[in-house]
């Protein structure tokens, strides 16, 4: 689904799945299919005006019928989370977008999950694939306390392969016995905090590491020169300036674009490249896709040279 408004969706259920961590459970209001979606999947909620945010599909893929988010309640967030824990309840109708997806479960004869409190969100439905494909996995699940660690009680149907590790019980999670001398065909998914997915990248070989931010990392940066722009749908040449982005130099052009986070987090407003070299600061590209050069997601990457041609 790629509609510019999205689509209408019913609050079917609103329950509590820990301390602060709330569920939706989200249908049509005909009762009509959902949109499919894989492991890993996230979907855009419009809450409001400039209110925006996304969330993990963390529900089960076959289930076509139903679209389950986990909202964390941030005390010091931008007002999303704030939003969906007192206001939005069963029976109001919300628009969402997608799903998109940017941390596809790929085919591995072995996987190593590592979550840190929200982020176990699109590690459930991983967990459920990498059974049912019999491949060999484990998790390793922390967070601040038991109480404020969602699912538990689902987890629980895995047995030993999953390790629950609440900081005040615990300490920080243990990643070296997790991480060290990885089993060749293994790989590592990590979502969580930003000092959590830092501190995994630096245990993992090249290669094995698929990760999701909630934030954006610092991106090094050849300079803020202007540029140019060429939208090859249109023929239009336009100026990008050193303190305007891709992104908002387009849409003030008058050219309609899907975004979303407008800081490289989300994937939203990925765009193809047709000619040049981007400056990549993303969050979300592998170091692959950012060597190949193909795609950039015009909030935040900019241009190496002086110019690039967009298929917009």
């Amino acid at each position: 689904m790629t509609s510019y408004d999205g689509i209408e969706l019913v609050v079917e259920r609103r329950e509590s799945a820990a301390v602060d961590v709330l569920v939706l459970t989200l249908r049509h209001p005909s009762g009509a299919e959902l949109p499919a979606w894989e492991p890993g999947a996230h979907i855009d909620l419009v809450l409001g005006p400039g209110l925006e945010r996304q969330y993990s599909l963390c529900g089960d893929p076959a289930d076509r019928d139903r679209w389950r988010i986990a909202v964390l309640r941030e005390r010091d967030g931008r007002g999303g989370s704030a939003h969906v824990h007192e206001r939005v309840r069963p029976g109001d109708e919300v628009r969402a977008r997608g799903p998109r997806n940017h941390f596809r479960l790929e085919p591995a004869g072995g996987y190593r999950f590592v979550a840190g409190g929200i982020g176990i969100t699109p590690i459930l439905p991983m967990l459920a694939a990498a059974e049912a494909a019999g491949a060999d996995w484990t998790l390793l699940y922390g967070g601040r306390t038991r109480a404020s660690m969602a699912f538990t009680g689902e987890l629980a149907r895995y047995g030993e392969r999953v390790t629950l590790a609440p900081e005040d019980e615990t300490g920080l999670p243990a990643l070296a016995p997790v991480l060290a001398g990885l089993p060749e065909d293994t790989l590592v998914y990590c979502c969580g905090p930003g000092p959590l997915l830092d501190a995994v990248e630096e245990r993992c070989p090249a290669g094995v590491l698929r990760v999701e931010r909630f934030r954006p990392t610092t991106q090094h940066s050849v300079t803020d020169r202007e540029f140019e722009v060429v939208l090859a749908r249109s023929g239009r040449t336009l100026t990008v300036p050193p303190d305007v982005s891709v992104l908002d130099t387009v849409r003030g052009a008058g050219v309609e674009v899907l975004y979303s986070c407008a800081e490289g987090t989300c994937g939203t407003c990925e765009t193809d490249v047709l000619e040049g070299e981007p400056d990549h600061r993303d969050s979300v590209l592998t170091e692959e896709e950012r060597a190949a050069g193909e795609t950039m997601l015009i909030c935040v990457s900019r241009c190496r040279g002086r110019r690039l041609v967009l298929d917009l």
